[in-house]
């Protein structure tokens, strides 16, 4: 589809999904400052994923010197979880897992995703979007979330949890974009990018 194709972000889990659609790609991890002005989780995911793709896209053109002759697409994701109205980063400890586990067991709440698509170089063009996915997470008691907790498995995923991971059986079912909630909505991203 595009010459040149670089996922902004450091997380293995969109890295594999990519794969899905690209055969070769890079990885850079975008350094900008994250600024949020919005309060809805739509609109929030869909500002830091054009913040971290346009930052890498601002850094590949620096670097290459004949960018009128290629194209590059620099793909930019965030996701967050949210329940009525809150919204869940990554936790920082143990404890925080634990507070952000208990609120959303026994209960459905919200996965987001946006997505930025920047094209930059022969031809410049940027499409962003949200996608949202509703999972519903099993009662579970104290001791099975700190059980999970032990596996270390929470501490680099919003909301504390990873679907595709151990947690896996606390999953009652989802609505929508299974592959959204691990963290790269492929089937969206691809009929993007064949529009």
């Amino acid at each position: 589809m595009q010459d040149y194709v670089i996922l902004a972000s450091g997380s293995p889990r969109r890295k594999e999904l990519l794969k899905m659609i690209f055969d070769s790609f890079e990885t850079r991890v975008s350094d900008c400052n994250e600024v949020i002005t919005s309060s809805e989780p739509s609109e929030i995911t869909k500002e830091l994923a054009y913040q971290k793709a346009n930052s890498v896209m601002r850094e590949v053109l620096k670097e290459q010197e004949n960018t009128a002759e290629k194209s590059i697409l620099v793909i930019g994701a965030d996701t967050i979880v949210s329940f009525q109205g809150r919204i869940f980063g990554k936790p920082k400890d143990k404890r925080e897992a634990f507070e952000m586990l208990s609120v959303l067991r026994g209960k459905v709440h919200e996965v987001t995703t946006g997505v930025a698509l920047l094209r930059g170089g022969k031809k410049e063009e940027s499409v962003c979007f949200a996608e949202t996915t509703k999972v519903s997470v099993a009662a579970m008691s104290e001791e099975e979330i700190w059980q999970y907790i032990a596996t270390g498995d929470p501490f680099d995923k919003a909301g504390a949890y990873g679907i595709q991971g151990v947690f896996a059986k606390y999953i009652e079912g989802i609505e929508g974009d299974y592959f959204n909630v691990v963290g790269l909505p492929v089937h969206r991203i691809y009929t993007s990018l064949r529009n």
